[in-house]
């Protein structure tokens, strides 16, 4: 009976003490769920706020500019985590080229709640890694491999204004694309098909966005 007590009481030691406020530290943000309303649209930047125990539970994001590394060894075991393994494209002369490089992308403050109520917790996985390689494959495709060599500014431009496309709608925003490496791999066979990334373990590199909810 005392271990049950002990339980109660640091239930609500939490709940009664810490759960009036949500501490949002910098460079994240909180949003807001409402068991009667929902998702609420404000959006709490830095600071201490006051919330309703039991009835409202508050989600912390980070609004950091984050990196989403694309490169050989990274570990896709975590579906969250931020990155790929290299990413092999076919030029518009018929060139196929592996791409490794990092996106970097934050979430729009404005758009949290429409991100956190309308995809979830897993954005990465759902937004970021799938319009990625799409629309890095895309851009490539439309590209030769000389011009991939020789304007590659212009190529990650193109890029970034291609994900944000998809990005915007979902509540984030791609700040930039840099293409580290392009090797060019050979010609492509016509019934040879590009393979995916290997879902072999490697070394993880995470980066939180999203942390756990405080009730």
């Amino acid at each position: 009976m005392a271990d049950i007590d002990k339980l109660l009481v640091s239930f609500l030691v939490d709940e009664v003490v810490g759960g009036f406020f949500i501490s949002v530290p910098p460079g994240h943000i909180a949003c807001v769920y409402d068991r009667g309303r929902g998702v609420l649209k404000k959006v709490w930047g830095a600071g201490l706020h006051l919330k309703i125990p039991f009835w409202q539970v508050a989600k912390l994001f980070n609004a950091q500019v984050v990196e989403y590394t694309i490169r050989h060894g990274f570990d896709l075991t975590l579906q969250e985590a931020l990155g790929d393994e290299p990413l092999n494209a076919v030029t518009a002369d018929n060139k196929v080229v592996t791409v490794e490089g990092s996106v970097l992308f934050r979430i729009n403050k404005d758009d949290a709640p429409q991100l956190w109520e309308n995809v979830g917790d897993n954005f990465v996985s759902k937004v970021v890694r799938p319009v990625s390689r799409s629309r890095i494959r895309t851009v490539i495709a439309e590209t030769t491999s000389e011009n991939l060599r020789l304007r590659r500014e212009g190529v990650e431009t193109k890029i970034r204004d291609e994900l944000n496309k998809i990005f915007h709608e979902k509540g984030l925003n791609c700040e930039g694309v840099l293409l580290s490496e392009i090797r060019v791999l050979g010609e492509r066979s016509m019934e040879n098909s590009l393979p995916e990334p290997s879902l072999e373990p490697h070394n993880v590199e995470t980066g939180k966005l999203v942390f756990e909810e405080k009730k």
